[in-house]
């Protein structure tokens, strides 16, 4: 084949060896980028300026920057996001469009998206409310759509829904491009999500994805149930989480060599990750013969407050499902000694909850405890991959939401796992779009935990034995 440029002919093996030659070039100036941020700033740019490079460069070098344009430099990136600002990517839409969002949605250049990732922008990672500056969450993983998926970008529109913010440092700062007063709740914000989705939808058909992304846990089940049937939709901090978790779990098994039903859960927090892994795993437990409530009653759940029990007052109903008939206890450590769980999960966004005596106790208490510290990003896990495996002699199965170190101990080297929403979101996106779906169950999410990731990823961090986080393998995934 031949490609003609200004009258010269080059071979396609020319144009191929050109190419790689820019992503090579760029692999230098990235490395030569002191801070994990200043990287972050120089793909941001490259994306704009050479969307086509961007995209290669990311194919050839997942491992390396994924930790860079998703968690947990793109935490830091959105608290600093006015600061950063150069260019929109993706659509801003305010509270005060409403009436008018399909004529913005109009104005966007490309016709037939796919695949819309929208936040509010009010539970950002484990970093609480920030406000417009959550932009940087869906345009990461609309380019994970990308790298990870294959997804043309054309079809990916980012969106962030501004409605205020509760943040008073960013209402404070000069910088912040968003809308600067409190938070719309309540009806009009309703009305406001309403209309956005059947906008979308009015737009670009009945089988668009909408993907929800870090709503505040107040809104993310409520909306969730209110368009699950109605709308080809999910949401990735509760479904996707709860399918790689799951997997993580799964993966688990093969080491501990016994079933999931066999198994006691401990949650650190009772956000939308915890519960929608606990509401993932008593699916899986009932797909395997064990009614529901012997499911949940395997699941003990802690939040703010300690032990979710059933004297407690005011609970919401995913909370109730795993709600015990015993004493109040505010202390996770008491919870182990008492409860004697052979699975610890922590997505509290609370650091170093996990200490050495709560570790040792798990260690004691099983020949192979699973310890997973999964909130985002890495500044908020409960305790490093590095602690979990020296506290517990080296015995703990761990998995964190982002990347840890490889940890080396008398010549055995441990690869820790990542339980990344990356394994999930993509590939639930791809097969949706190529199915044409107009809604996607949450058994959906129990068969990619248990048939693509057990099926293509290796084994949780142990000895070497497998690790969750093979990202080479995630296009086969």
């Amino acid at each position: 084949k031949r490609a003609t440029i200004i009258g010269n002919s080059w071979s396609t093996t020319t144009q191929l060896h050109i190419t790689r030659r820019q992503v090579e070039r760029c692999m230098k100036h990235l490395s030569a980028k002191p801070t994990d941020l200043e990287k972050y700033i120089y793909l941001c740019s490259l994306q704009d300026r050479n969307e086509r490079l961007f995209f290669r460069l990311l194919k050839d070098h997942l491992e390396e920057l994924m930790p860079i344009i998703y968690t947990p430099t793109v935490g830091l990136a959105c608290q600093k996001y006015g600061l950063l600002f150069r260019r929109p990517r993706g659509l801003f839409i305010t509270i005060h469009d409403k009436g008018h969002i399909y004529d913005i949605l109009k104005n966007w250049p490309v016709k037939n998206v796919k695949a819309v990732c929208f936040t509010d922008g009010e539970r950002i990672l484990g970093l609480g409310d920030q406000g417009c500056q959550g932009m940087g969450i869906p345009v990461g993983k609309m380019a994970l759509y990308t790298g990870c998926a294959a997804i043309n970008p054309q079809y990916c529109l980012p969106v962030t829904l501004d409605v205020g913010t509760n943040n008073q440092e960013l209402l404070s700062d000069p910088m912040y491009i968003g809308l600067r007063h409190k938070r719309v709740t309540g009806e009009a914000y309703d009305e406001f999500i309403d209309e956005f989705i059947s906008a979308c939808k009015a737009r670009y058909g009945s089988s668009v994805l909408m993907h929800f992304e870090d709503f505040g846990n107040h809104h993310a089940f409520r909306l969730l149930s209110k368009y699950l049937n109605n709308t080809c939709c999910f949401n990735d901090d509760i479904q996707g989480t709860a399918s790689v978790a799951l997997a993580g779990i799964l993966g688990s098994l093969r080491i501990t060599k016994n079933k999931i039903s066999d198994h006691t859960f401990v949650f650190l927090g009772a956000g939308e990750a915890n519960l929608g892994i606990a509401e993932l795993i008593c699916l899986k437990m009932e797909k395997e013969g064990i009614p529901k409530e012997e499911a949940y009653k395997k699941i003990f759940m802690l939040d703010s407050r300690g032990l979710i029990v059933t004297s407690r007052p005011n609970l919401t109903e995913h909370k109730l499902h795993f709600a015990k008939d015993m004493p109040a206890c505010t202390s996770l450590e008491e919870v182990i000694k008492n409860v004697k769980p052979t699975a610890l999960i922590g997505a509290a966004a609370q650091p170093k909850t996990f200490t050495k005596e709560i570790v040792e106790e798990m260690a004691r208490n099983n020949e192979r405890p699973i310890i997973f510290a999964l909130s985002n990003p890495t500044s908020k896990a409960e305790c490093s991959a590095e602690e979990a495996y020296k506290w517990s002699n080296n015995k703990a199965v761990f998995a964190s939401g982002s990347p840890f170190p490889r940890y080396e101990q008398d010549g055995v080297v441990f690869e820790p796992g990542q339980g990344n929403n990356a394994y999930i979101f993509p590939a639930v996106a791809l097969g949706v779009m190529c199915c044409g779906s107009i809604n996607i169950p949450d058994e959906l999410f129990l068969q990619a935990a248990r048939r693509s990731l057990i099926w293509y990823l290796r084994k949780i961090s142990q000895w070497a034995e497998c690790t969750l986080d093979c990202p080479t393998s995630r296009r086969q995934v």
